[in-house]
């Protein structure tokens, strides 16, 4: 194993691998290291029923179109947790990717080549240059809810909801307005007596126009990847969800019901706006997540609130980079569809650093 790498990706999710595929390409000495015991990022984490949001003619990683390497079957449909996790491992074994697994890093420090990257197995790696890669999965956001510590009954996240099982014959409330938070709920109104609490109507936008998915008509307008960073501006976020199975009809029929959010917790339930007190069994969070990034502590690679200082995915530190921040250079940012250009991006600067430091 090379003792000075070119590069470390931090991460083996798809963010992870598309680089890995850049820098294969531009015939860079790195490695990938990833946390977990396989390639995948947060995906086989990810609830059992979720699907793609866009179609799988448009969700392929760079380089997916040499023959055999597309998702299976028709291209209209959406692929499944499960199909985008095996597509993931048969795109690093088909490029022979360097991932090393069950290495979650502890501490990335400066040193006089570039940075040392600490392991918690205990392992040390050299690299000139640095590629963060990792998603925020593993950072859920919960919000400040008043009463939130004396409320007695199930608390979750939704990045831990796997699953109906569960929850059968419950009195469940599902926080958020966005594709995951309806998703989980309708699938749990089947089961359980469930409502969407919301801070505003959900927003609903056709899958299909003319016939056509929605994000073919995104790519072909030049929104999916507008360079809105050029501008000084990310791209912008949506709270409207993608209607792919009736949901708009399935909420405004009550099942799951919409409810404006709740003021506080009590012990046994929630208080709605209104004043009632419900008792509740479960709630669900479906609030999002946020970057978590403890190992770059030393670097004041972060600002004040733990967000990268990053302009479309270059560092303020000489020689660090991220691939898969939200709307890190356009809307498709941190997708499937649309983390290839990022990365392809992220190395062609990289590139130039590394011949300007002559390394």
């Amino acid at each position: 194993m090379k003792e000075i790498f070119d590069t470390i990706v931090i991460g083996g999710g798809q963010g992870g691998l598309a680089t890995g595929y850049h820098l294969q390409k531009s015939g860079l000495e790195f490695l990938i290291l990833e946390a977990s015991n396989q390639v995948g990022g947060s995906w086989p984490s990810y609830y059992d029923s979720l699907k793609l949001f866009s179609p799988a003619s448009v969700s392929s990683l760079p380089g997916m179109k040499l023959p055999g390497m597309k998702f299976p079957g028709n291209m209209n449909r959406y692929p499944t947790r499960d199909e985008v996790i095996r597509y993931l491992q048969e795109y690093k074994n088909k490029f022979q990717l360097p991932v090393l697994v069950n290495q979650k890093v502890d501490l990335i420090e400066k040193n006089k080549i570039g940075f040392n990257v600490r392991t918690v197995s205990g392992d040390t790696f050299q690299a000139h240059t640095i590629i963060n890669a990792t998603g925020s999965f593993n950072n859920p956001f919960i919000p400040n809810i008043q009463g939130r510590e004396i409320f007695q009954g199930k608390t979750l996240h939704s990045s831990e909801y796997r699953n109906t099982q569960p929850f059968h014959n419950q009195r469940i409330i599902v926080i958020g307005g966005g594709n995951s938070a309806v998703q989980i709920a309708i699938e749990l109104s089947e089961v359980s007596k469930t409502t969407l609490s919301v801070r505003q109507p959900i927003k609903f936008v056709k899958q299909r126009l003319l016939g056509l998915d929605i994000h073919y008509w995104l790519k072909i307008i030049g929104f999916d990847t507008f360079p809105f960073w050029r501008f000084g501006k990310t791209a912008p976020r949506t709270n409207a969800v993608n209607d792919t199975s009736g949901y708009k009809d399935r909420i405004s029929q009550g099942n799951p019901e919409q409810r404006l959010m709740f003021t506080s917790f009590y012990e046994d339930g929630v208080i709605w706006p209104d004043g009632e007190r419900e008792p509740v069994d479960t709630i669900i969070y479906a609030t999002g997540f946020r970057p978590h990034l403890p190992y770059m502590k030393l670097l004041g690679a972060l600002d004040g609130q733990g967000m990268p200082l990053q302009k479309a995915g270059i560092s303020i530190i000489p020689g660090l980079y991220f691939v898969g921040l939200e709307g890190q250079r356009s809307f498709a940012s941190a997708t499937l569809r649309g983390m290839g250009k990022d990365a392809e991006y992220v190395v062609k600067k990289l590139l130039h650093h590394m011949k300007s430091r002559n390394f």
